[in-house]
Formats: structure tokens, sequence, C-alpha cells
């Protein structure tokens, strides 16, 4: 028995076989950005929600769900672009995303190697020095390397990562467009696979001893890009599967769906009643890399397949039945600002307070929150503004 589900570009609201207009934004994945945008900054902003925000669904955290939702977003997205105006200007729309996303690194860097590096040191504070010691340390090699996307200061690694994936993606939707997915996807496994073993620690030792590269290893971002760019070129197929002419509904076989219930629930339940916590296997490194978040382990893949099941399968009935959080939807729609908010701050906080999750009284917590989400909607609600400005924006006469 299968299950049947609904092409993407039905709207929830609609039957399976309706198709939504190509200029209608998909708000059920713009509520899922803005969820996990939302989880992102519970997880990064020291409070007494840290630890139980952290990876709730099961061992699996936001940047995941945010990854994956992004790419399926860009794969639907450029490949339509593809199909109407021809590869090169989805080439192109790939490039000025990636322009854009760099910049908005480029300018959270300056943030933190100024404000945020001269309130640590005025104030003394530990986190902060912890936070940019290499910068500290090596101040021009470091703002150079920073910019090269090769030094990554932590909580500012995944947008280099997330800019690498958008220059590969023209690439890779133009060679699918001309020979499929099945290549791609054993190319994309086997890179998976090596990343495991140690591909990235290898190439670094190839690079530094013919190039004399100064930037430690560590200081080269958590997130494991060989792992990871797995999990992004799967959501870009997924993304692009459903832009193709014809595309029928994907069906789930009752199996998979039983599988991944059972899955889920363990590992929700591993999760906040297991007797350590985030930490799967207790204090055994080993066996802990089989969920490891940076190197994408394998039993975390198993754990993120088996939530993105249901979502699928449940996703829609869910979303009729629910009333929309358009404050969820802004947030998502306007991912990007939202995201680089959401680090300053994050920033602030820990340059002000440190990164003690018991810094302030309960209240005390519930009140930056308010005021971080407050600012973090205001953010989102700026940006579409300005942006439906632009659209608005009469051209001028030839």
């Amino acid at each position: 028995m299968t299950l049947l589900l609904s092409h993407p570009a039905a709207s929830a609201g609609e039957g399976s076989g309706a198709e939504r207009p190509a200029s209608t934004r998909y708000w059920e994945v713009d509520a899922l950005r803005g969820l996990m945008l939302v989880l992102m900054t519970l997880t990064h902003l020291p409070s007494r929600l840290t630890d139980p925000m952290g990876q709730p669904f099961g061992f699996v955290s936001a940047a995941e769900g945010f990854v994956l939702l992004s790419a399926f977003m860009a794969g639907l997205v450029y490949t339509r672009t593809a199909y109407r105006d021809g590869v090169d200007a989805m080439r192109r729309a790939f490039w000025q995303r990636a322009l854009k996303i760099y910049m908005a690194q480029a300018a959270t860097l300056l943030f933190l190697f100024t404000i945020i590096a001269a309130v640590g040191l005025r104030i003394d504070q530990p986190a902060v020095k912890d936070l940019m010691s290499y910068y500290l340390m090596q101040p021009r090699e470091a703002f150079v390397y920073s910019l090269a996307l090769v030094y990554e200061p932590p909580l500012l690694d995944i947008l280099p990562m997330y800019i690498f994936f958008m220059l590969m993606s023209p690439w890779v939707l133009a060679f699918s467009l001309r020979h499929g997915w099945l290549a791609l996807a054993l190319a994309s496994t086997t890179v998976w696979a090596a990343a495991q073993f140690g591909l990235s620690e290898w190439i670094y030792t190839w690079v530094v001893r013919w190039t004399g590269l100064p930037v430690p290893f560590q200081e080269m971002g958590a997130f494991n890009a060989y792992a990871w760019q797995f999990l992004w070129f799967m959501g870009l197929w997924l993304g692009a599967s459903r832009s193709t002419p014809g595309a029928k509904p994907l069906r789930l076989p009752r199996w998979l769906l039983l599988g991944a219930v059972a899955i889920a629930l363990y590992g929700l339940y591993w999760r906040h009643h297991g007797p350590d916590g985030q930490a799967p296997f207790g204090g055994d490194v080993q066996l802990n890399l089989l969920f490891d978040k940076w190197l994408l382990g394998p039993l975390r893949l198993v754990n993120l397949v088996a939530l993105g099941v249901l979502v699928i399968a449940f996703g829609p009935a869910l979303m009729r039945r629910l009333p929309r959080l358009h404050w969820l939807e802004a947030m998502g729609s306007a991912s990007l600002p939202v995201f680089c908010a959401h680090l300053v701050a994050v920033l602030l906080v820990l340059a002000f307070y440190g990164s003690s999750q018991t810094a302030r009284p309960a209240w005390g917590d519930a009140l930056l929150l308010a005021v971080v989400f407050a600012a973090l909607y205001a953010v989102a609600r700026v940006t579409l503004w300005v942006d439906t400005r632009k659209v608005k924006r009469p051209r001028p006469a030839a």
C-alpha cells in the first residue's frame, strides 16, 4: 500500500492535482524555515532554554532542517528559472544570491571584529575571547582569511558553507538537466562517506603542504562541508524534481512510513529521556560520531530522514488544520536578514553577559527572548516591505 503525497506545487487549501501559480510563495516552507530560525536562536542564545531546545525532535538540530529546506527551495525556484529563461539565467541567479550571502557574511564579520571585539576586550569577557581567539592572536591574517571564507569563527561558519553550495549548485543543476541525478547522487554519497573517514583533514594537510596556509584546521568552521554537501544536494534534487514538467505526486510505501514513525519516536524519547541528553552514547567518542552533527553522522541521517518522511506525509494535512502563523512565514521569507540579525543578537548577549545559561533570572531570560524575537520579526517585516517596494517601483521609460 502506498501513501499519496501532494505535489509541492499544490497549495495547502487545494486538491493534490491543483497547480499553484509560479509567482505564489510556498508559505508552508517559509513557516518551517521560520521555525528553524526560532529554534536556532533559542539554541544559540545562552538561556535556560538553550539545552532543552537543542535538538528538540531527536538527534537532529535546526541547522539540518534549515539547510535542507533552503536547498529544496533553491532547487524548486532555480530549476523553474532554467526551464523558463535558460541555464545561463539560472547560473546568474545563483551567483547573484551567492554574492548577497557573501556580503551578509562580510558585514557580520565586520561587526564581530569591531563592535564585539571592542566590548569583549573592554570588559574582559572570556566568551568573546574564546570565540575570536585566532583573530586576537593574528588579527591581520584572520581578517584576510575570513573574507576569503577560510577562517570561520564559531557561529559564523554556516554562511560560508552556504555560499560554497550556492556556487556549486548551477553546475550541478545544469548537469542534472542533461544527464539526470543518478550519477550526482552517487558522487555526493561517496564524498559524504569519505568525509566520515577524514577526507577534509587529508585535503587540509595537502593544502598546507603546498601553500603554507597558516589557518589552523580547527579555525575553519565546525561544519564539515564535504559531509553536509550531501544534505544540500539531496534537498536540491528534491526541489528540482518538483519543478520538472509533468512531475507526478510522490508515493511512499506504508512500511517506510511505519519505520519512520518508529525511528522518530525512539529518537525523540532517547534524546529527552536518555541518561546523557544530547550525547547519545555519553562519553564514548567513537560511538557518538555515528550521531555527530558536524560530520552529519550516518545515524543522524537516519533520524533526519525519518523526520522528513513524517513531515512530507502528515505536513500538508496538518497545515490545512492549523492556523497560519504569519510571523513565522515572515521570518522564513526574509531568512537571510533574520539569520544575520539573530547572530548580531547572540554576539551582543555573549559580549555583555557571557556564555552562562543562568546569568539572568528566569524573568530576565523571558524579557531577553521577547526583545530578541521582536527585533527579528521587525527585521523580517522591514525586509519584506523593502522587497515589495522594489517590485512595485516603476521602471524608467526607455
